[in-house]
């Protein structure tokens, strides 16, 4: 285990696709298999070998009460959903959830070969897609990480190690959120639920209106400077979009130097990837430039958000050059680092 291989485990919980909950899925099975301390693990030829059956069990524990919650982007049906419909449905008046926890090992047989196919499939979307696909961002090949035979799965130790150390952090179940709502819970004297004081933990102070509302302003100050060039192609544009440099998804910064104006084909392939260093040093003349029509226009909350983003204790008057790079350093960082997908326009 070294600090690579934990480099390689935040890259793929950033980077790798996030299409649908299969990725985590997998990756929060394969963790509880290890804290559970399963006898059927074995470390064999450099890797942690797992029985298949127990991942798809947890599988079954964890989308049976997610079933008709959106998985998947654009609303596309979870491959094995109407399988576990069926099963779901079957419960409802039997006990419900814990009642299907109970008979997990000795399903009913009025039930039992449709809970069969369920299990079938579910194998079947494990192995063929989050195992095929995680870690892709950072071998760009298949089945790099995870590898799978008849019933069974394995990682390599260096992995099944981290996740040893770590995976309860990864998980969540130890992480700082998770257990501030749960003391917050018991202070309360249990009037307060987790899932309420997460929502309030988690409440950011910058709602849509008022990233609406600098982006308004950032096109006012744009018309009186007569024409408008995407930042990151130099052309002249009509239609633009006002872009956060670094993604409000990653840093939930709504400062007036992180928007800059943009071809909305360009905005739209950008995303939430990371403007890489290069490419901020090619832009970095536009950059200062709408950087510089901001401090005209709005002084006093461009040098605020500038000082404490950018500047830091640096208070000297020619701004410029070292707010582009530590521009440059949080964008390396947030790619290196954080394992987020850089772009280079």
């Amino acid at each position: 285990m070294d600090q690579q291989t934990f480099k390689h485990i935040n890259q793929i919980l950033a980077r790798d696709n996030k299409s649908s909950t299969y990725k985590f899925a997998l990756l929060r099975g394969t963790i509880e298999l290890i804290e559970d301390n399963s006898p059927f693990i074995i470390i064999k030829d450099s890797r942690a070998h797992f029985p298949l059956d127990l991942l798809v069990e947890k599988w079954l524990l964890y989308y049976y009460p997610l079933v008709n919650v959106p998985q998947i982007n654009n609303s596309t049906q979870l491959a094995f959903a109407g399988l576990l419909k069926v099963i779901v449905s079957y419960y409802e008046l039997r006990g419900g959830f814990s009642a299907f926890y109970r008979d997990l090992k000795h399903i009913p047989a009025e039930i039992a070969p449709t809970f069969a196919l369920l299990k079938k499939k579910l194998a079947a979307t494990i192995t063929q897609m989050p195992m095929k696909y995680i870690g892709t961002s950072i071998y760009n090949k298949f089945y790099c990480i995870y590898e799978y035979e008849r019933g069974t799965f394995s990682i390599p130790v260096e992995y099944y190690e981290a996740f040893q150390v770590l995976g309860s952090f990864i998980n969540g179940t130890d992480a700082i959120l998770f257990k501030w709502a749960e003391f917050s819970v018991q202070a309360s004297g249990k009037t307060l639920t987790t899932t309420q004081v997460l929502n309030e933990v988690l409440r950011s102070p910058v709602t849509e209106r008022d990233i609406a509302e600098s982006k308004s302003l950032y096109k006012s100050v744009l018309q009186t400077d007569g024409k408008v060039r995407c930042v990151w192609s130099g052309d002249t544009i009509n239609r633009y979009d006002i872009d956060h440099i670094i993604p409000f998804t990653i840093w939930r910064n709504n400062d007036l130097w992180n928007l800059l104006p943009a071809r909305p084909d360009l905005n739209n392939q950008k995303r939430d990837k990371i403007p890489s260093p290069t490419l901020i040093e090619n832009r970095r003349e536009l950059i200062t430039h709408y950087w510089g029509l901001l401090h005209m226009h709005k002084p006093q909350r461009f040098r605020k958000e500038l000082q404490t983003a950018l500047l830091g204790y640096n208070n000297t008057s020619d701004w410029h050059e070292p707010a582009i790079t530590q521009l440059k350093n949080s964008c390396d960082y947030l790619i290196t680092t954080r394992g987020f997908e850089g772009w280079n326009g």
